[in-house]
């Protein structure tokens, strides 16, 4: 059974899971399209090469457009917990089944088909994204049978704070863009919830009363401190700290005073993208484990609708899958060899390059599925100076302010960080203990790493052991290979010319090391 999920609206993605197993998540925005794309031709094309048959269900995703007539929703639309509908159609001449299920579902379901199994009779799912914000109760028969709301908006609350302080942005937009939302987490570690004046507290508050929004919710708030102050200034970095702050503890408080205790808690939605939240969900104590998916945000929706139809055909929703379920690299033209020349990636001699200061484009296998570049599209580098992280923002054209993360043997993680457990998806914040780790450490003494085991990623898992023996931590900088605004690079067209522009001289996609002619070796 060929199950093929299709999200509509920003971060448009396609999914196909076929007998319980994700076979390939194409988001549009990869292969260096713009950022939270919807789905275009050229995204389904992309993706039908990759399938070897026509799908037997088409399962489509619910949501709302603003622009469509007045109550037209795409499929089952945005909100609800009902159990998807089911019509029959066809696909080029061949009949298929329709499945179509909210866009609110696809997150809950997301969240549990990703999830181990579990023989719990029970289990919690936390959706926190722009719009919705809340928990689930969910039975063994995978059916919601309590719904519990929290806070609604938290992403758009939280991006929110960001626009008010950006003195460039004059007025609101009907939304915060949904990229500042990682900016503010960076922004956050540079403020305290102590400091936060009476004004940065009234502004915190009334962030949190917002009920509509729109281009005049910015310029309703002109007398808070925190208007246009600027993005490094105290009052917001302050405020910033004391919203995340109470933004988790409104959460939190809601699931040790409405949920069992003890039950495994899956998360879904854009906010489980934010490390500081998903480190305090393990400390809290509530629950029996926590699970976040690589694709938390609606780059797994595709997949969660795709994993409700599997769930109302057998029963079942779980899927076999890996952080590693895009496209390969398009070798659509070869570097020139006049100006390219190609050796052998031995990770010995990389691992020196790295060592002595060279940023490497490094391309394996198959793309990422989500949001974080971890280790298939990603530019490495080494870890300890803090000029390191510098040169690959402006290599990124990101703010200064923003930290880099890094990639870790799973092996050295007991010697770097205060927590040793296993993250392959870059998903929670840990404490730096080595004060060595210049390039990786932010500002509050943390770092967003990524822990890397022979098993989940070889390749990178070789150069990390390659690097510790050549500098005695298996560590390096990791950060996503992509023009600023756009996803994955995913051709090597592309990839020559962000080289060319971001002056790269090292380039290893698969068993091919390219070395610019004339840069040191």
């Amino acid at each position: 059974m060929l199950i093929v999920g299709i999200k509509p609206g920003h971060d448009g993605a396609l999914a196909a899971i076929r007998d319980g197993e994700l076979l390939l998540s194409l988001e549009a925005e990869k292969d260096s399209h713009a950022r939270y794309s919807s789905v275009t031709p050229a995204t389904l094309l992309e993706f039908a090469d990759h399938l070897d048959a026509v799908p037997d269900v088409i399962a489509l995703g619910g949501w709302d457009h603003p622009k469509l007539l007045p109550h037209r929703s795409i499929g089952a639309g945005y909100l609800g917990i009902d159990e998807g509908e089911w019509t029959s159609t066809s696909f080029f001449g061949k009949p298929v089944r329709s499945f179509t299920s909210t866009h609110e579902r696809s997150h809950i379901m997301m969240a549990l088909g990703m999830a181990p199994r579990t023989s719990r009779s029970q289990q919690a799912v936390l959706v926190w994204e722009g719009v919705i914000g809340g928990f689930y109760i969910v039975d063994e028969c995978f059916h919601v049978v309590k719904k519990i709301p929290v806070l609604d908006c938290p992403g758009i609350r939280y991006a929110f704070l960001y626009d008010l302080a950006n003195p460039k942005l004059r007025h609101h937009r009907d939304i915060p863009h949904p990229e500042n939302a990682g900016k503010l987490m960076a922004l956050a570690a540079f403020g305290t919830a102590a400091d936060a004046d009476p004004g940065v507290v009234d502004t915190v508050e009334r962030i949190l009363r917002i009920t509509e929004w729109g281009p005049r919710t910015k310029p309703a708030m002109a007398d808070s401190p925190v208007f246009n102050a600027g993005l490094r200034s105290p009052a917001l970095t302050n405020a910033a700290a004391l919203l995340t702050a109470t933004i988790f503890q409104r959460y939190a408080d809601a699931a040790i005073n409405l949920l069992p205790a003890d039950l495994p808690l899956r998360i879904s939605g854009g906010c489980g993208l934010n490390c500081e939240w998903n480190r305090h969900w393990r400390e809290l104590g509530h629950f029996s484990s926590v699970f976040v998916p690589p694709c938390t945000n609606d780059s797994g929706s595709a997949i969660g609708t795709a994993i409700d139809a599997q769930a109302a055909l057998t029963g079942d929703p779980y899927i076999e899958w890996d952080a590693y379920r895009g496209i390969e690299m398009r070798m659509d033209q070869p570097p020139d060899p006049q100006r390219w020349r190609r050796r052998d990636p031995d990770p010995a001699a990389v691992a020196e390059a790295l060592a002595g200061g060279r940023v490497v484009a490094w391309v394996q296998g198959r793309s990422e599925i989500g949001p974080r570049a971890l280790g298939n599209r990603s530019l490495l580098a080494e870890p300890f100076s803090a000029a390191t992280r510098d040169k690959l923002n402006r290599i990124k054209q990101r703010e200064e302010y923003r930290p880099i993360a890094p990639c870790c043997r799973i092996e050295d993680a007991g010697r770097i960080f205060d927590d040793p457990s296993p993250d392959p998806h870059m998903l929670y914040f840990r404490r730096v203990l080595d004060e060595t780790l210049g390039a990786v450490t932010h500002v509050d003494g943390t770092a967003r790493a990524q822990t890397v085991a022979r098993d989940d990623n070889p390749r990178l898992h070789d150069l990390l052991t390659a690097f510790a023996a050549r500098t005695g931590l298996g560590v390096l900088c990791n950060t996503s290979l992509n023009f600023k605004g756009f996803g994955f690079i995913n051709r090597m067209s592309d990839l020559v010319r962000y080289c060319d522009e971001r002056e790269i001289d090292d380039v290893v996609v698969g068993d091919d090391w390219y070395q610019r002619m004339g840069s040191a070796a």
